[in-house]
C-alpha cells in the first residue's frame, strides 16, 4: 500500500512529454500547490506559465494527477505515471482560445488581467476537448521551488533542449 498524502515522488520533479497529437509541453511540479510549464508546440505553442495554483494528488505508487483552471477559463487535468512514463492529459479549451489561440501565447503572469477579460467577453462554449496519451520523453529531480527551471518561453531554448539539462 501507498501513502496518498505523500507527494514526495513527484514533488521537484521536471518533465518533457510529447502528447499523440504531436503537442509538445513540459511540467515542472513546484511544490504541493504551484506548478510552471512551458508549451513547446500546438495550438498555443510558446505560451508559458509561472506559479499556476494547482490540485495535486496522488493517485498510485507511482501515479500523480494535477488540475487546475487558467485565468483564460481553460480547465486542465493531467495524470503522470512516472514508473511507465506515460502521461495523460484532459484539456477543455473554451471556444475563445479554440478560435484564436494566439491570444493565449505569453508569459500568462505579465497578462493576467488580459486573459481573464478574453474570457469574460467569450464565447465559452461550445468547449473543446483535448483528451489525449503522451509518452514522457525526459525527467530529472530539479528540487523544490526552483524559480530557475520554467523562466523563458520555449523559443528561446537552446537546440539541444533538454538533454543539456543531463
Amino acid at each position: 500500500m501507498f501513502d496518498i498524502n505523500d507527494l514526495s515522488g513527484i514533488v521537484g520533479k521536471h518533465l518533457v512529454y510529447t502528447y499523440d497529437n504531436g503537442w509538445n509541453y513540459e511540467f515542472y511540479f513546484k511544490n504541493e500547490t504551484t506548478a510552471d510549464y512551458r508549451i513547446h508546440s500546438g495550438i498555443v505553442g510558446n505560451r508559458w506559465v509561472k506559479d499556476q495554483r494547482v490540485y495535486l494528488v496522488r493517485v498510485a505508487q507511482d501515479v500523480y494527477k494535477v488540475s487546475w483552471t487558467e485565468p483564460t477559463g481553460t480547465d486542465v487535468s493531467l495524470i503522470a505515471n512516472l514508473a511507465d512514463k506515460v502521461f495523460h492529459g484532459t484539456i477543455f479549451f473554451p471556444r475563445w482560445v479554440i478560435n484564436d489561440p494566439k491570444k493565449t501565447v505569453c508569459f500568462q503572469n505579465e497578462h493576467i488581467e488580459q486573459m481573464e477579460a478574453y474570457r469574460a467577453e467569450g464565447p465559452t462554449y461550445p468547449t473543446e476537448v483535448i483528451d489525449e496519451f503522451a509518452k514522457i520523453t525526459f525527467v530529472r529531480d530539479a528540487g523544490r521551488d526552483n524559480e530557475e527551471v520554467i523562466n523563458c518561453p520555449a523559443s528561446e531554448l537552446p537546440a539541444n533542449f533538454p538533454e543539456n539539462l543531463k
